[in-house]
């Protein structure tokens, strides 16, 4: 019996992953290239179309159903990315249009965030779940809403932009044009703005002072690691502000679950502890001891994938 097969691919702020997949979630093949190297959306989808391409002929054409696509700002409903703060294109992308077109399959398109929550609800810590969220900390920070057992789009396709609630009033400006939001503080990107300030700001003894102008949350997971009081604490206020964010979700949805993925998610404890406590500490007294932290059962690439290509079916 033929094989039925999907393509799955996710557009990240910093890099890109695909690959073919199975319904039963098995990735008979995969790669990743840079998304920041491509400054015309045009040339990006014909870079891209270049790796997958032989992927699917290996695979054979005639086999794949379709390509599921998860992107920052992906819209379910339209097929386009819109205003992606993270993303080196502009304006409005029909993406699912240009690579249907250029891989010569039918195409959908989610924002990136809901497709991790799909792989993860199908394959992942979340498999059985009816109500969880999932947090991705990656470049942003992305949230996939899941209630009854559905993906939350909202009547226009945008619902979910977790990344873009307020969290510090009147805070600093970010990459949408609002101020304060959590994304801004408690992405990969936030948490080094944070220490660059600190650094600039004070006087602490820390292994990332060497690294100013450079620093990365690579550098900065690895110098907490270490025991750098200075990068703990960076770990710590970022672990407040996201804490004091899921308090106020929990309010709104509440979930049997908060689901982590990316790679500041990665710091597992040294991070999500303080965002326990802070999250426990503020919440209704009604959701106190209820809700749990858990991390993604799945390679950082393979659930945005996996969810993706779900999307073909």
């Amino acid at each position: 019996m033929t094989q039925r097969l999907a393509v799955g691919i996710d557009i990240g702020g910093t890099n890109t992953s695909y690959g073919i997949i199975d319904r039963e979630g098995n990735i008979l093949a995969k790669g990743k290239m840079s998304t920041t190297e491509y400054a015309d959306v045009n040339a990006y989808v014909e870079g891209l179309a270049s790796k997958v391409r032989p992927l699917i002929d290996s695979a054979g054409i005639e086999n794949m159903v379709g390509v599921g696509v998860g992107a920052p700002n992906g819209n379910f409903y339209t097929g386009e990315i819109a205003f992606a703060p993270n993303l080196p294109w502009k304006g409005v992308i029909p993406m699912s249009k240009l690579i249907g077109d250029a891989l010569g399959l039918n195409c959908t398109l989610t924002n990136d965030a809901n497709a991790a929550a799909i792989g993860e609800m199908k394959y992942g810590v979340a498999k059985g779940m009816n109500d969880f969220v999932m947090v991705t900390l990656g470049t942003g920070v992305g949230g996939g809403f899941v209630s009854n057992g559905k993906l939350i789009y909202g009547h226009d396709g945008f619902a979910g932009e977790l990344g873009h609630i307020t969290a510090i009033r009147d805070g600093r400006t970010c990459g949408c044009g609002r101020k304060g939001c959590v994304e801004i503080y408690c992405s990969a990107t936030g948490i080094v703005i944070t220490a660059e300030e600190w650094l600039a700001e004070r006087r602490d003894e820390t292994s990332l002072r060497e690294h100013t102008g450079k620093i990365t949350a690579r550098l900065i997971h690895e110098a907490a690691d270490a025991g750098d009081p200075f990068a703990l604490e960076l770990f710590a206020f970022t672990g407040r502000i996201l804490g004091l964010t899921l308090a106020d979700i929990m309010a709104i949805c509440s979930p049997e679950a908060f689901v982590f993925f990316g790679g500041l998610a990665r710091a597992g404890n040294i991070l999500l502890s303080h965002v326990h406590k802070h999250m426990e500490e503020n919440m209704l007294r009604i959701y106190q001891g209820k809700v749990k932290l858990l991390q993604s059962a799945l390679p950082d690439a393979d659930a945005a994938i996996l969810g993706a290509s779900a999307l073909a079916w």
